[in-house]
């Protein structure tokens, strides 16, 4: 909790509007490690500043997004008009792996009032509610629409392709799909 309010209180200690771009749910190696999405621990210090005792580790969807920080300008420019959130807050893992909260039809039902609650939470901050940018592909963009859908937060929902699936699938492409967030964080 002391390194999340530290990255808070750096970058997020105003009353400037933000945009949100929302993932699935917390990583194990990265926000579940740091408490901060797409944020491993070797992120946090070498792009965020921020001293800790975790283990060096980094995942793939934080060198992604870290990356993409940069090339829009640091992570002081970045965050101070961004905000990333996830759809749900929780990390789940089932048989010693990362599961997402629509990968289990029960475990949805289950969390959905608790989805639900935490997204009106996080939109009573200063949010800026025309576009929002969702990381996760079609089943996060799917999800997130259909809660839009009932109850009116966003005017619009843009899709972007996950992190971990470029780097894992597309990486030869890296740059493209960079370009690509850029395009859409800078609308």
């Amino acid at each position: 909790m002391k390194i999340f309010e530290t990255f808070l209180y750096k970058y997020f200690n105003d009353n400037e509007p933000r945009r949100m771009l929302l993932g699935i749910n917390p990583g194990r190696f990265g926000a579940g490690v740091t408490g901060i999405n797409f944020t491993a621990p070797r992120q946090l210090k070498e792009f965020c500043g921020i001293d800790h005792e975790f283990k060096k580790q980094s995942e793939l969807s934080a060198e992604f997004i870290y990356e993409m920080i940069t090339a829009y300008g640091g992570t002081e420019n970045f965050y101070s008009k961004f905000f990333i959130g996830s759809v749900c807050p929780l990390g789940f893992i089932k048989n010693g792996k990362n599961i997402n909260y629509y990968d289990d039809r029960e475990l949805l039902k289950i969390v959905e009032p608790f989805v639900i609650k935490s997204l009106q939470q996080l939109l009573d901050f200063n949010v800026d509610r025309k576009n929002c940018l969702v990381i996760g592909g079609e089943k996060n963009y799917k999800y997130l629409t259909s809660l839009n859908d009932r109850f009116g937060w966003f005017d619009e929902i843009t899709p972007l392709a996950h992190p971990r699936f470029i780097m894992q699938y597309r990486r030869k492409q890296k740059l493209q799909f960079i370009q690509q967030y850029l395009q859409f964080i800078r609308k």
